[in-house]
């Protein structure tokens, strides 16, 4: 599913002091820790996203672009496309200087807007191996934004305006004189907007957009296997100051079948057969993901044997090749007989006996294998 809400992680709301965060921490970061969830991966999965979250909350520049922009404004993997990030950020600006200083685009004299992709947002989905083998489609519903229909988007109460941020100008940036160097980064009071909002829209909380959840048709391609995802472009979160948004990746999970397991595109099933039928041989039918199949059984199939329908597996998700389908026989022993097919058996094992070894081939060689292990 899509990335939790660090205050809903934490339990706290969105005012909580420093110490709020801190109680809230050590108190879910004891309960999943994984020393005391040996092996219950859930309760890592818990852990990872509680310190995270108490990471980032606990950070009060981080904090204040969470509270602004969500998980876009924090995300380390947000780039606009427009520049390298990081390093580049903060060293471009010295070697503009000394060579003249020429305006690279954004706002105003030389500024650059902070434009940012969407966070990537993930849907865990489970599907039956009939759905995966034929193909499916269904619907999800996923968080997302709309602008605030109470301040038109802009994040400011209803009478008023954003302002000019005062510390950078409106240019999103400011510079660090560092004796010779000059070194630019982002401003600090507005983290990058270049605008001020002194009195926030109380629906939206002055982010000019409000979450809302929204319905996706999402087609599962037939052939597809456990563990592969499906990328939905442009249905992730959305981009920050105009910044193309996000892509959706719905993760595939196949649940376990009663009668077939699965491995890539081929089938498997058990086939219990009774020891008369083994022994006698005849046609067996078996159930395919299509409807019925049958094979010829021989006389004297022994337990093990496998037998192989071709094209009865699944589709490759790619090349629509269909895998085959792998019977395993298990011969079935008799249980809970009656005193007349007790007697029958004996009478059974009696001729058997009487035959001589001709009848159980496989007897014969253990023994001959065990006469020779011990002389």
């Amino acid at each position: 599913m899509a990335k939790r809400d660090y205050y809903d992680v934490l339990g706290v709301p969105k005012n909580a002091s420093d110490d709020d965060l801190k109680k809230a921490y050590r108190k879910l970061a004891m309960k999943f820790h994984p020393d005391r969830n040996p092996g219950d991966a859930s309760a890592e999965e818990k852990f990872k996203e509680v310190k995270e979250a108490y990471e980032m909350l606990s950070d009060a520049e981080k904090r204040a672009a969470y509270d602004r922009f969500g998980h876009v404004g924090v995300d380390p993997n947000a780039g606009g496309g427009q520049d390298f990030g990081g390093f580049a950020d903060a060293f471009g600006d010295i070697f503009g200087d000394i060579f003249g200083g020429a305006n690279r685009g954004g706002r105003g004299g030389g500024g650059r807007s902070n434009v940012y992709r969407g966070s990537d947002l993930r849907y865990s989905m489970e599907v039956t191996l009939e759905q995966a083998a034929a193909g499916h489609t269904t619907e999800i519903r996923i968080p997302s934004w709309e602008g605030c229909t109470t301040c038109s988007g802009t994040g400011a109460k209803p009478g008023t305006s954003s302002e000019t941020c005062k510390t950078c100008g409106g240019q999103g940036q400011v510079r660090m004189q560092q004796g010779f160097f000059s070194i630019q980064q982002t401003c600090p009071t507005c983290h990058g907007s270049g605008k001020t909002i002194p009195n926030p829209c109380t629906a939206c909380d002055g982010v000019g957009r409000v979450r809302k959840q929204k319905t996706l048709e999402v087609k599962i391609p037939a052939g597809i296997d456990d563990g592969m995802r499906i990328r939905s472009a442009g249905n992730g979160e959305p981009g920050v100051n105009g910044g193309p948004p996000g892509d959706l990746y719905v993760e595939i999970s196949v649940k376990q079948h009663r009668v077939f397991q699965r491995e890539a595109d081929d089938l498997h099933c058990e086939v219990p057969v009774s020891f008369a039928r083994a022994a006698l041989g005849g046609n067996v039918d078996v159930p395919t993901l299509n409807g019925k199949a049958s094979f010829e059984l021989p006389e004297g199939t022994q337990t093990g044997k496998t037998f192989r329908l071709r094209g009865k597996g699944i589709k490759n998700v790619r090349t629509s090749l269909a895998g085959d389908l792998y019977c395993h026989v298990l011969v079935e022993t008799p249980v809970k007989l009656s005193e007349k097919q007790k007697e029958l058996l004996e009478a059974f094992e009696a001729s058997l006996e009487e035959g001589g070894d001709r009848h159980s081939p496989q007897s014969k060689g253990w023994m001959d294998k065990v006469r020779e292990f011990f002389n």
